[in-house]
């Protein structure tokens, strides 16, 4: 009886180094391919390539994929195309970076930045409503090209795909450059063929919006010389 336990006994004992040995080499097996599979995303040398936030506890700078200033300038973001509402945002960006209660140091007002006499033709006297009414704002400028669409119908008609001294000129471009220097002062580019440069008081020229917000689609926008923001 003694030697069938002893027998028994030292079976179990082999039975479970085995199976201890086994489980060992289990996990460690696991950890290895673990290991393996883990280095396999890790970033290399991710101290020295920051590609996203630079060492900032706010998280406010942020490094692009690249440092070159001027391979962003021509990005149009959000993409409007050549659509109303991209004209529209561009002009408001190129006037005042798009913010509505912005005053020039002329004293021009608004994200379209309006003269005060402007803002009269357009049927709006309370300069302090129109700062605080985004609303108000988009309709003037609605209001003003529709002014200006009704003084240059002539010149719209006649030169509008047409190339005048090695610009284009379209619908989109005579408004915007309508908005910068008033009407009549596009009328005067036009009698002068391009070749007299108009400018506004910073130095911008007529030439330049021409260009700048040329090709848009401005086709809704309805002549009327008695628009009126209210009316938009």
């Amino acid at each position: 009886m003694y030697l069938c336990g002893q027998k028994f006994h030292n079976g179990t004992a082999f039975e479970e180094k085995q199976f201890m040995i086994k489980k060992w080499y289990f996990y460690s097996s696991l950890t290895v391919i673990t290991v393996f599979l883990s280095s396999g995303f890790r970033p290399a040398n991710l101290e020295t390539n920051p590609w996203f936030l630079i060492n900032e506890e706010d998280g406010t700078h942020y490094l692009y994929p690249s440092q070159e200033v001027e391979e962003y300038t021509n990005l149009s973001i959000p993409f409007t195309g050549n659509f109303f509402v991209g004209f529209r945002e561009a002009v408001g960006f190129r006037e005042s970076e798009s913010k509505y209660k912005k005053i020039n140091s002329l004293g021009y007002i608004g994200k379209y930045q309006f003269g005060i006499e402007t803002l009269k033709s357009v049927g709006i006297y309370d300069r302090n409503a129109f700062l605080n009414s985004p609303e108000l704002q988009e309709k003037a400028f609605l209001a003003l090209l529709a002014k200006n669409k009704w003084e240059l119908k002539k010149e719209i008609e006649k030169y509008e795909g047409t190339v005048i001294n090695g610009l284009r000129i379209t619908e989109s471009g005579i408004l915007a450059a309508a908005h910068l220097g008033g009407a009549g002062s596009v009328k005067k580019f036009f009698r002068y063929k391009g070749k007299r440069n108009f400018t506004d008081a910073y130095g911008t020229s007529i030439r330049s919006y021409m260009k700048m917000f040329g090709g848009y689609d401005t086709s809704f926008i309805v002549a009327d010389i008695n628009a009126k923001a209210k009316n938009i």
